[in-house]
């Protein structure tokens, strides 16, 4: 048990890390509207991205799976959630902002949890059961640490 409370410390500690990196990254960039690959979309469409993806579908699943009976999520469509509701004249530093409250507040919802409401389940219109509430915190660490390294690869060939 001792292995698994030390590996959710660990965990949430890395998303708090993976949040600032993530946001120095996008500051870093030198034209936050230049796209970050070939067709792609540009930091600031990117930091939108991170931003709702993380409340709208990881913070909320890993909350509401915490809180609630195995409660059921739809499919969270972000192409179409950026083209609702992406706006380019926001500015990057309320985004990230936004994003780095967003995931501080999380962690101090997770950090408060007891030890059972980590393994509650909850239920994917289309994956199925089984998601614990560890399963969404880490699909959402990774999610951050995936768009964080596309930030950092493209600092690297600009």
């Amino acid at each position: 048990m001792k292995e698994l409370m030390d590996y959710r410390k660990k965990l949430l500690e890395r998303i708090r890390e993976a949040a600032t990196e993530f946001r120095a990254a996008c500051e870093a960039v030198k034209n936050p509207f230049a796209a970050i690959e070939e067709g792609g979309w540009n930091t600031h469409q990117l930091a939108a991205h991170v931003r709702d993806t993380d409340k709208q579908v990881y913070g909320t699943r890993a909350c509401r799976t915490a809180n609630e009976e195995n409660p059921e999520f739809k499919n969270f469509d972000g192409d179409s959630w950026m083209t609702a509701n992406y706006h380019a004249d926001e500015p990057l530093t309320r985004i990230l902002d936004e994003f780095t409250k967003n995931v501080d507040e999380l962690v101090e919802f997770l950090e408060k949890l007891p030890t059972e409401a980590w393994s509650r389940e909850s239920r994917h219109e289309t994956l199925g059961g089984g998601f614990t509430t560890q399963t969404w915190v880490e699909r959402g660490l990774a999610h951050i640490e995936e768009h964080l390294a596309s930030v950092k690869r493209y600092i690297r060939s600009d």
